[in-house]
């Protein structure tokens, strides 16, 4: 099995019989958290260097080279002389350690905690590997805040989520005692509140949980200034009036959950690798829930991935990358960073698999590299989303052809005008999965009609597409699709020309207060600002008004709105500067809102280059609505744009 790590409590090791490895002094035991909280990354030596001392010594570099090789030696004590590592390894400019998953004991709460349906025993003996705070005598150190705050906070969601396991089973008097220490330690934690009143309840103690929730709201007021959430106001309305609801749980779904929950842990072990292809798919169902779900699967699926790649099986790898096909509508990653690691990985799949190994994998495989790739100009997305279409319809696979027209949708934005396209996709992907049940998917060719209509200035197809993805929706609990039809209804009543700038506003302010937990950062950086933009710019007013000014968080969209915070602080040379430097619009739905921009600007500074970039990139689109293919907002007609530019 090899050394076995603790952090969760003061930073030890155990070796293969269980017995403690001496790890000396106290910087060794800071180097080997240090490479802990980097999980299995590389730290380099002067990232070392500076963690270890707030005012290194001259030999610093020799001081973490000679920790690094005692850890060696106490980690791997059979190792012969001059072989190189394999636990504790060398790479590029510093060190990373190389700890299998289930090596770590965060790693392996974490992934007892998040991975499955949560049952009580699990949960209880995960949360027993806890012998105290987390990283405990780097409390102080800046470099394990972070991670030590997070695992914190998975603790605590540990409890509460074990208490909610314990009240679907109908084990309500098991949770009180656990939550009411719970609450005690942790008073502002308003769903413990919450759990604890209700556990209460199921047990006969009306009066006790009505006592409960009156104190939350006086802590809550008293030190926090604030009023309990709509969670909490419900419960005690719920209560008061004994709704049925509040009954311990007795439907069939709720008992068939547990069951089978129970049963898979009990029949498939821990390390089996169905158990890597299950947890894709339930991260698949949780990330179209919406916010912390679809924050949770995100971060589960990297882990996910990483752990099929450790396995070394390049089909495997390939299987478990493939089945996360959770349509994608907006064309802006949430997680940068983790989609290029996604296209890596499934590039290295592609790579591994072996002659003779499935179409449908390798084609899986090009449609996420289509998907994850969205929003970048680059030659591999869409020669890959190319393949994987051909490859789907090839094998006249309806589900896999639904995913790779979602790759093919992303990587069509390559150019200003693509939206009667984009609407043939949008076309198909409806008649596809209406045919084949694919509902998730049916909902997305709606939206990308809907997107695309609005873009051709046909509100009435386009509300037509956005009341039956409302219908799928509410019969298949998909709550983020709201948010989309949501922003659109606005945006319709936008284009239409007859609400007054101020009432515009106020709408779009309404919708964005939905995106802030919706787990879509992607979508709601710089949104709602560039939406009130988009307000003033069809109204004929100032493009900034005095509230735009200084430190508004423009998001990815602030290099076309620069020149305008510079015009509007009366800094006219800077602003022509700005207009000569505006780069090429991402490829991806607010194109041509940024081309627009673009035009704006130019006029405005009388930057004829900067005019004619515009206006070729523009032309193609003259027929349409300036980012209303967005679905969200518009600048109105490009061809108001394009004759600005001619004048």
């Amino acid at each position: 099995m090899g050394s076995v790590f603790g952090v969760l409590g003061p930073v030890v090791a155990w070796d293969d019989e269980g017995e403690p490895i001496p790890l000396k002094g106290p910087r060794h035991r800071a180097v080997l958290a240090r490479l802990i909280v980097a999980r299995r990354r590389v730290v380099p030596v002067t990232r070392l260097v500076a963690d270890l001392w707030d005012d290194p010594p001259p030999d610093a570099v020799g001081a973490v080279r000679t920790f690094v090789a005692a850890l060696r030696r106490a980690l791997e004590p059979t190792r012969p002389p001059r072989a190189p590592a394999r636990l504790l390894v060398t790479e590029g400019p510093g060190y990373a350690l190389r700890a299998a998953p289930d090596a770590v004991d965060a790693w392996r709460f974490e992934q007892a905690v998040t991975t499955g349906p949560p049952e009580p025993a699990r949960l209880t003996e995960a949360l027993g590997w806890w012998r105290g705070p987390a990283y405990a005598e780097f409390a102080d150190e800046h470099w394990a805040r972070a991670e030590r705050a997070r695992l914190t906070e998975l603790r605590l969601h540990a409890v509460e989520r074990r208490a909610e396991a314990q009240l679907a089973l109908g084990r309500a008097a098991e949770a009180v005692p656990e939550l009411d220490s719970h609450v005690a330690e942790h008073p502002w934690r308003e769903d413990a509140w919450r759990l604890l009143a209700l556990a209460l309840y199921r047990t006969g103690r009306q009066g006790d949980a009505l006592a409960v929730l009156r104190r939350a709201r006086t802590l809550l007021a008293e030190h926090l200034g604030v009023d309990p959430g709509p969670r909490l106001r419900r419960l005690e309305s719920d209560i008061l009036h004994q709704d049925r609801g509040l009954a311990a749980p007795a439907d069939a779904t709720a008992r068939v959950w547990a069951q089978a929950a129970e049963a898979y842990d009990r029949t498939v072990g821990a390390g089996a690798r169905a158990r890597l292809e299950s947890t894709v798919g339930l991260l698949r169902n949780l990330a179209v829930t919406g916010g912390g779900g679809l924050e949770a699967a995100r971060g589960h699926r990297t882990a996910a991935i990483a752990a099929a790649e450790e396995l070394g099986d390049p089909e495997l790898t390939a299987r478990v990358i493939g089945a996360y096909d959770v349509p994608a509508i907006w064309t802006r990653s949430d997680d940068p960073e983790q989609a290029a690691q996604v296209v890596a990985a499934a590039e290295r799949a592609l790579a591994g698999l072996p002659p003779g190994a499935p179409e449908a994998a390798r084609a899986r495989l090009l449609a996420t590299i289509a998907v994850e790739s969205r929003g970048v100009r680059s030659a591999r997305g869409p020669l890959a989303a190319a393949e994987a279409e051909r490859i789907a319809r090839r094998l006249d696979d309806p589900a896999l052809l639904a995913f790779a027209l979602n790759g093919v949708f992303m990587q069509a934005f390559e150019r200003a005008g693509l939206a009667s396209y984009r609407d043939g996709i949008g076309a198909e992907l409806v008649a596809l999965s209406s045919r084949h049940g694919l509902v998730t998917f049916e909902v997305l060719g709606h939206l990308v009609r809907v997107q695309a209509l609005g873009a051709l200035g046909d509100f009435g197809a386009a509300d037509r597409h956005a009341s039956a993805a409302d219908r799928l929706a509410e019969r298949n609990e998909l709550p983020l699709v709201s948010v989309f039809t949501d922003w659109y209804r606005v945006l319709r009543e936008a284009a239409g020309g007859r609400v007054p700038a101020a009432e515009e506003e106020a709408a779009y302010r309404a919708a964005a207060a939905r995106l802030d937990d919706v787990g879509m950062p992607g979508l709601r950086r710089g949104l709602l600002p560039l939406a009130l933009l988009s307000v003033r710019v069809r109204h004929g007013l100032p493009v900034l008004g005095e509230a735009d000014r200084g430190d508004v968080e423009w998001g990815p969209y602030e290099p076309w709105v620069r020149p305008f915070v510079l015009l509007a602080e009366g800094r006219g040379a800077q602003a022509a500067e700005a207009v000569g430097r505006i780069p090429e619009p991402p490829p991806d739905l607010l194109l041509e809102a940024m081309w627009c921009l673009v035009a704006r600007a130019a006029v405005a500074v009388g930057d004829r280059r900067a005019a004619d970039r515009a206006r070729r990139a523009l032309a193609p689109a003259a027929a349409e609505l300036a980012g209303a293919g967005s679905g969200l907002i518009t600048l109105g007609p490009v061809a108001g744009f394009l004759a600005e530019l001619g004048a």
